[in-house]
């Protein structure tokens, strides 16, 4: 009886050696798929093969023999271009001479280059005739032609198989880089939508809002320039009311860039400001602490920028992170506007919610469109925070310290 620890320090060593073979395995097939031979040094092994086959097998064999098995191996210089012709000039090396290794590189040149499948059958058929030596007359021993029979079918069925599945690869590493070409074509597409989209947004809301104010600014310059007490008085509202010109001329061409690359049949809903946070952040149902200390007399499209990022957080954690906790902070520094949103880890399972994945580009372009940029990235302990930072003109600080 064996000593257990010998045959469990053998056990232990025959697995060490199987896995280091198999990686090593593996490692020769990573590179060989990454490093792929060349073509001519393919047909190079090929053609040797043969024609050292035909060469074993010299002694003794006929001067036809000899050159049909010659003809045999040489016919492989043409399988590339014309497999069928190559194939049929290595049977007569088949049949007569020693073509065996020129017959089934041939063959499996068939499988590899040709989707005719007729032609395939039949090429194999005749490998196995010419392999089993039915035509020069069939073995008088019944274990003998079993033998034949079994190693002809290896030879008409194993080169072929292998072309077939050579071939098939090919194929579908093909279609694995057209379809990751065209997904990524579609993300691309989906991204160029989303931007055209957010820009005809924010044209639509500089064309309501905004052009609105400076048209009711120019009225009312022309009400004082009309009924001014003295000229001084009527020429300031005079250059208010041309500046007020030029401003809308300004503001129609960048309306217009703006709707260049997207659709304008978009309707305007009441656009939110600041005072809705602390609805949208109740309505969240989500543990959420919230420090915003920004005044209202921020321009509009900033306070709406501001809700915008804080929708899209909140509807990226519950998607992504539900149950975790959540904080809020927005501040004035200097000239620029910084709300950052930050959640821990997820505190429940999480959700297969379907989503575009373009909430945060457009976040992003709105951002950039306002002078600002938006930064995103995970955090320490599997959570993640949103960074908005937006330029804003001098604006009184807030009263309030929190909201």
């Amino acid at each position: 009886m064996a000593d257990p620890t010998t045959a469990g320090r053998l056990r232990r060593l025959l697995q060490r050696t199987d896995g280091r073979l198999d990686a090593l395995v593996d490692a020769g097939l990573r590179r060989a798929r990454a490093h792929p031979a060349p073509w001519w040094l393919v047909d190079a092994l090929f053609l040797t093969a043969a024609v050292v086959d035909a060469v074993l097998d010299i002694a003794g064999a006929t001067t036809t023999e000899i050159t049909l098995s010659l003809v045999a191996a040489g016919a492989l210089v043409l399988r590339r271009r014309l497999p069928v012709l190559a194939f049929a000039l290595t049977m007569p090396g088949l049949f007569i001479g020693s073509g065996v290794v020129a017959a089934s590189i041939a063959l499996f040149t068939l499988g590899e280059r040709t989707d005719r499948r007729w032609l395939m059958l039949v090429a194999a058929v005749v490998q196995f005739v010419g392999f089993s030596g039915f035509v020069v007359g069939p073995p008088q021993q019944f274990d003998e032609v079993v033998v034949s029979v079994v190693y002809a079918l290896i030879f008409a069925l194993g080169p072929l198989a292998i072309g077939l599945l050579v071939r098939t690869r090919a194929v579908l590493v093909d279609r694995i880089a057209e379809l990751g070409a065209s997904r990524a074509e579609e993300r691309r597409r989906a991204a160029e939508v989303a931007l055209s989209r957010e820009r005809a947004l924010l044209a639509r809301e500089m064309h309501d809002v905004v052009s609105h104010q400076v048209t009711l600014i120019a009225v009312q310059a022309g009400g004082v320039q009309m009924a001014g007490r003295d000229e001084q008085e009527r020429a300031f509202a005079r250059t208010i009311r041309q500046l007020c010109v030029v401003t809308l001329q300004e503001l129609r061409e960048m309306v217009q860039v703006l709707r260049a690359s997207g659709g304008t049949d978009r309707e305007m809903a009441p656009q939110p400001v600041l005072a809705d946070l602390p609805r949208l952040v109740a309505a969240s149902g989500l543990e959420t602490e919230v420090a915003v200390d920004l005044p209202e007399s921020l321009p509009l499209p900033v306070q709406r920028a501001v809700y915008r990022f804080v929708q899209e957080g909140l509807t990226n954690v519950r998607k992504h992170a539900p149950g975790a906790v959540v904080r809020i902070s927005g501040r004035l520094h200097g000239d620029q506007v910084l709300v950052d949103l930050v959640n821990g880890p997820a505190r429940a399972d999480r959700l297969e919610l379907p989503g575009s994945g373009l909430g945060l580009i457009g976040l992003g372009e709105r951002a950039s469109l306002l002078g600002g940029r938006l930064e995103s990235g995970p955090q320490p302990g599997d959570g993640f925070a949103l960074h908005l930072r937006v330029p804003v003109e001098h604006v009184p600080a807030p009263a309030s310290a929190s909201r």
